[in-house]
C-alpha cells in the first residue's frame, strides 16, 4: 500500500499564525502602557501636603509581559526559519509564554497590589510619600489586554505545535499533489544537458525531435512539426 502523500503546504495557515502571534504581542505590550491600579498618597515634605493620586502601569506590575511580546514577535521569523521537530518545540515554548502573560496580567487583576505596595512600584514618582489614610486601591480593565494577548500567543503556539506538516518553510517550493510541473525554460534545459554531459546540439537535439516511443513526432512525415 502506498504512503499516504504529505500534507500541501498553505501560506494561508502560516499568515494565521504570524497574525495570531503579532495580535497576541501587541495585546501584551499595549497593556504595560496602560494603568491598571491606583490609589492616593500623602505628599510629605517639599512645601506640599495633601493627598495624591498615583497610579501604577502594567509594565511596573508585570513587567515580563513586555519580554513575552517580544518573545512572540521573534517566533513569527522563528517559525518560517525552522520546521520539524524544532518548530514543534518553538511552538511548545510559545504556549507557555503566552500561558504565563495571560496568568500574569490576570493575576494583576484579580490580585493588585495593595495601598502600600503601589508607592514601591510606581517609584520616584511617588518618592517621600506615605499612603492616605484609608486610601483604597481602583483598579481598571486594563490587565483585560494581557489576558487576551496572552491567549492569542497561546493559540498560535498550539497552530505552530499541530499544523507543523502544513506550514511553509524558508526556501522550499510546495506543489499541490498531482499539480503539473510547470515547463522547463528551454535554455535553462541546454544548460542542465551540457553540465549532464549531453551535447543539446546532437543526442539532446536529436531526443526532442523523437517522439515518447522513440519514432518520429507526428505532424509531417519526416516527424516534424
Amino acid at each position: 500500500m502506498p504512503d499516504p502523500a504529505p500534507p500541501a503546504r498553505s501560506a494561508r495557515l502560516f499568515l494565521l499564525t504570524a497574525t495570531l502571534l503579532l495580535l497576541g504581542a501587541l495585546g501584551l505590550w499595549g497593556t504595560t502602557r496602560l494603568a491598571w491600579a491606583s490609589t492616593q498618597v500623602e505628599v510629605a515634605g517639599h512645601g506640599a501636603t495633601g493627598a495624591v493620586p498615583i497610579a501604577a502601569t502594567g509594565a511596573q506590575i508585570a513587567p515580563a509581559l513586555i519580554g513575552l511580546a517580544a518573545l512572540a514577535v521573534a517566533a513569527v521569523a522563528a517559525a518560517i526559519a525552522v520546521s520539524g521537530v524544532v518548530r514543534r518545540i518553538l511552538g511548545g515554548i510559545v504556549v507557555l509564554a503566552g500561558g504565563y502573560g495571560a496568568a500574569a496580567a490576570a493575576s494583576g487583576w484579580l490580585r493588585p497590589p495593595t495601598a502600600a505596595e503601589l508607592p514601591a512600584l510606581v517609584g520616584s514618582a511617588a518618592a517621600g510619600t506615605t499612603t492616605a489614610p484609608g486610601a483604597a486601591v481602583a483598579t481598571t480593565a486594563a490587565p483585560v489586554l494581557g489576558v487576551l494577548g496572552g491567549l492569542l500567543v497561546v493559540a498560535g503556539g498550539v497552530v505552530l505545535v499541530a499544523a507543523d506538516r502544513r506550514l511553509p518553510r524558508m526556501g522550499a517550493r510546495y506543489d499541490a499533489p498531482g499539480a503539473p510541473r510547470r515547463p522547463a525554460d528551454p535554455e535553462r534545459a541546454a544548460w542542465d544537458e551540457l553540465d549532464s554531459g549531453v551535447d543539446p546540439t546532437t543526442e539532446g537535439a536529436f531526443a526532442r525531435e523523437r517522439g515518447p516511443d522513440g519514432g518520429p513526432r507526428p505532424g509531417r512525415p519526416d516527424g516534424t512539426e
